[in-house]
């Protein structure tokens, strides 16, 4: 009888290292896929957000809605509700689903988060928790996305007079309505952005000075996603290494001032986005 020959050790050492190889070939090329999965998912969650923005002035006779998220003392410490002040009245987009001690990491439970969300003014638009949620966010947080502080967030130094953004030229900072929004057009003014987790208020931008206050938010590889006045959503590549080395920190800094002329050019984009033009 005849035996069947089979393999050698050096022969099966052959087939791992091939198989090796390929594995190494081809999980790089996996891991883009798996990615824009993800950044595909989150452009379509902001593209629901910001359609719902969009309704949601359209049934309150322009007004847009509070850009603020609720917050209050039991929560935050020493912040106030922003129903009042420049708020008057007016409902925040989502509750309060903050911890105080959010930027060491601290997150409240799940079912409060979620409680938070569905008590805003844009969950009748979008009754979906995970629309709220980013699949790269960080582990435990049900809302990733922020309002800017130009549409009708918190106000900033330089940005408002009185309870109205303040005009230069055709340029409104501020917003309160979505007719305000003139120059630069609404598809280049910013409302909702991916900041991976939650954060308390309006995503803090300075107009008066040339430095980050909140710090860069790099999501999806190298850059970010965020949604615009007039309905689209779009992926935005940070062009900076020092931009995106802040940013992928632990804990990113607050107050960041760019040192290259590359990393000023990623602060000043954003800024103009939001604000609509620098106030420096």
């Amino acid at each position: 009888m005849k035996k069947s020959k089979g393999f050698t050790l050096i022969e099966l050492l052959v087939v791992i290292a091939i198989i090796a190889i390929l594995m190494a070939i081809l999980m790089p090329a996996l891991n883009r896929a798996r990615e824009q999965g993800k950044r595909a998912a989150c452009l379509s969650n902001l593209k629901q957000l910001q359609l719902a923005w969009i309704a949601y002035a359209g049934d309150n006779d322009d007004r847009i809605v509070n850009g603020e998220a609720e917050y209050n003392q039991s929560a935050i410490g020493a912040c106030s509700t922003p129903t009042g002040g420049l708020h008057p009245r007016e409902k925040w987009w989502v509750g309060t689903d903050c911890a105080s001690d959010y930027m060491t990491g601290g997150k409240l439970a799940k079912e409060v988060q979620l409680s938070a969300i569905r008590a805003g003014a844009l969950y009748p638009f979008v009754p979906a928790d995970k629309a709220y949620q980013c699949p790269t966010g960080v582990r435990g947080e049900m809302r990733t996305y922020s309002a800017v502080d130009s549409m009708n967030g918190l106000a900033r130094t330089g940005t408002y007079s009185g309870a109205s953004g303040t005009r230069v030229g055709r340029t409104v900072l501020w917003i309160k309505k979505t007719t305000e929004v003139s120059v630069p057009g609404p598809a280049s003014r910013l409302v909702f952005l991916d900041e991976g987790r939650v954060t308390p208020d309006s995503y803090a931008t300075h107009y008066v000075q040339a430095t980050w206050w909140d710090p860069p938010h790099v999501r999806h590889a190298d850059g970010t996603n965020v949604s615009f006045v007039d309905g689209h959503s779009d992926y935005w590549k940070w062009e900076s290494k020092e931009t995106i080395t802040v940013g992928k920190m632990a804990n990113p800094q607050h107050q960041y001032a760019p040192k290259s002329d590359d990393a000023m050019a990623d602060l000043q984009r954003i800024q103009k986005a939001i604000w609509g033009r620098l106030g420096y």
